[in-house]
């Protein structure tokens, strides 16, 4: 209640109040963000075109490169993005597609 109060006179003075657990959920937020600013602006060509799950060879003849450049920029995105190597369940392509749908909000792009 007292946490509430003080809160209280802090907005009825001109300030604001925000929730802990809101400003968490927003800096855990950015943080994620931070490794797609990371990659080059091929990289996020790459990136972009790996989401709408166009194959390497389809990524190069859209870019005017080649396969071997194309796989070049995805090694770079997986280690921007911090991505383990292949194994068990996961799929470093998947993740990364996920990492950039995920981080591809009107908040986030900005």
């Amino acid at each position: 209640m007292e946490q509430f109060l003080e809160a209280l006179e802090r907005i009825t003075t001109g300030g604001t109040a925000l929730d802990p657990e809101v400003v968490t959920e927003i800096l855990s937020q950015k943080a994620a963000a931070r490794p797609l600013r990371a990659l080059t602006p091929r990289e996020h060509e790459v990136l972009e075109m790996m989401a709408q799950w166009l194959a390497n060879g389809a990524v190069a003849e859209l870019l005017v490169i080649t396969e071997r450049a194309v796989s070049k920029h995805i090694r770079g995105v997986f280690d921007k993005l911090g991505l383990p190597p292949e194994g068990g369940n996961v799929h470093r392509r998947v993740l990364a597609v996920l990492a950039y749908l995920g981080n591809n909000t009107p908040e986030t792009s900005a």
